[in-house]
């Protein structure tokens, strides 16, 4: 898993929740920050020898500003990745589960609308998206030699070919 540095408390709450995930799994997680995208291809060579079957990008606003460095390094040493927005999908990455960035900008508009009516900021509910993105690049998928199943494919919001 690939956390970003901006944040330490996020990543590290990424950290344990990516664990107690795997742990239900039996999958060994290695977690690594990379500290810029100067650091992308030297991490996923790392990744790569060390037979890792896949890769969990958690977030990281270097990561999304950088997202097109970081889907090729992932696809220079062949490593099938999900990532925490479908831009990075857009970019070439193989797929993407996250909240729909649509959906959180239409909640944010309704707190604005609230705030600017009169309503007290403290007094407002915390909100947050409801509607999630399953994302698939099949292009990618190829290209990695992987077969996505059909029901993965019946899933997804959007497949890109």
């Amino acid at each position: 898993m690939l956390s970003g540095t901006e944040n330490p408390v996020a990543a590290e709450q990424d950290r344990k929740v990516t664990e107690a995930a795997a742990r239900g799994w039996r999958v060994k997680v290695h977690h690594v920050q990379p500290r810029g995208p100067e650091e992308f291809d030297d991490v996923f060579a790392e990744i790569a020898r060390d037979r890792a079957d896949a890769v969990i990008v958690g977030l990281g606003t270097g990561f999304f500003v950088h997202r097109q460095r970081m889907v090729e390094a992932a696809a220079r040493h062949r490593l099938p990745a999900i990532y925490f927005r479908r831009q990075f999908v857009e970019s070439g990455g193989l797929m993407a589960y996250a909240a729909s960035l649509r959906d959180e900008y239409a909640v944010a508009a309704r707190l604005v609308d609230k705030i600017l009516r009169g309503a007290k900021p403290a007094d407002l509910p915390v909100e947050q998206s409801t509607k999630f993105e399953f994302v698939l690049n099949l292009k990618t998928a190829k290209a990695l030699g992987l077969t996505i199943p059909q029901s993965l494919l019946q899933r997804a919001d959007q497949i890109i070919e």
